[in-house]
C-alpha cells in the first residue's frame, strides 16, 4: 500500500470523475484515491465502480446514503484513512480546479520542508484564479483576508480545500468534534492544526474553475463561513484545545 492517498468527495461529477482518477493515476508519484460519493443521483458511484477492476487495491469507494456535506465527506475519508497505513492525506476536487500535477508539489513541500500541511494556494503570490467572475474573485480573496484577521492564523489562503496533510495532524483531533459541514470546514482544519503548532506550509498554485458539472457553493455555505468563524475563534479564547 502506497503511503499517500487522496479523497475526493462528489455529487453529481459524473462529467468529471473517470477523467480526474485517470489524471490522478498519471502522475509520477502514486496515490491511491478514494471517492466519497453522497449517493449522487447522476450515478458517479457506479462509473467508480466499473474503474475498480481496472484499478484494483489502489481506487476505493464510500457511498453516502444522503448529501451530508463536503466537510463530513472528508471526515468519513480521514477516518478511513486513519484505519489503514497512509501517512499523507490529500483533500482534492473532482471537478479539475485542482491541477492533479500539483499533488507532487504539496507533497514535496511537507516532506522536504517538515512541514505538517502544505496549502495548495490561490493568494500566496498575487491572486492565481483562472475563469472565476470578479465577483466571486473579490469574495473568496476578501473571505480569506477576514478569516486572517480574526484568527490571526499566518495563511493567505484561509479557504483553500487543495490540502495535503500528514497523518499526525488528523490523529491530534477529535474528528467527531469537528463542527462545520461546508465552506468553513476547511478553515477549521487549518486553524486546529495552527492552535496545536503544527508547521503549515503555503504552495502557489492556479486555480481553474470547473468547464463541466454545477458548482455546490450557496449562500448557507458563505454564511456558515463569515458567522462560524467568530464563534470558532471565541471558543478558542476559553478552551486550551478546541
Amino acid at each position: 500500500m502506497p503511503e499517500r492517498l487522496v479523497i475526493i468527495p462528489t455529487f453529481n461529477e459524473i462529467e468529471n470523475i473517470e477523467a480526474i482518477i485517470r489524471k490522478i493515476f498519471s502522475q509520477k508519484i502514486h496515490c491511491d484515491i478514494l471517492v466519497v460519493d453522497d449517493n449522487s443521483p447522476d450515478e458517479t458511484a457506479k462509473k467508480v465502480a466499473s474503474l475498480q477492476d481496472e484499478f484494483q487495491n489502489q481506487l476505493h469507494l464510500l457511498v453516502r446514503k444522503h448529501k451530508s456535506g463536503i466537510g463530513t465527506a472528508y471526515i468519513k475519508g480521514f477516518k478511513w484513512a486513519l484505519e489503514r497505513d497512509y501517512q499523507y492525506i490529500f483533500e482534492m476536487d473532482a471537478d479539475f480546479s485542482h491541477n492533479p500535477k500539483d499533488i507532487e508539489r504539496l507533497y514535496n513541500a511537507c516532506v522536504n520542508q517538515d512541514a505538517k500541511m502544505a496549502i495548495g494556494s490561490r493568494y500566496i503570490k498575487g491572486v492565481n484564479v483562472v475563469n472565476w467572475p470578479m465577483s466571486r474573485v473579490l469574495m473568496s480573496y476578501f473571505a480569506s483576508k477576514y478569516v486572517r484577521f480574526i484568527t490571526q492564523m499566518p495563511i493567505q489562503d484561509t479557504t483553500a480545500g487543495f490540502v495535503c496533510y500528514h497523518r499526525s495532524v488528523l490523529e491530534s483531533l477529535n474528528l467527531n468534534k469537528i463542527q462545520f459541514v461546508g465552506y468553513a470546514f476547511q478553515i477549521e482544519m487549518k486553524f486546529k492544526a495552527h492552535l496545536r503548532g503544527f508547521k503549515i506550509v503555503e504552495v502557489p498554485v492556479i486555480f481553474t474553475d470547473r468547464t463541466k458539472g454545477e458548482s455546490k457553493l450557496s449562500g448557507n455555505i458563505i454564511s456558515e463561513a463569515i458567522f462560524g468563524v467568530i464563534k470558532m475563534k471565541f471558543k478558542s479564547l476559553f478552551r486550551k484545545r478546541i
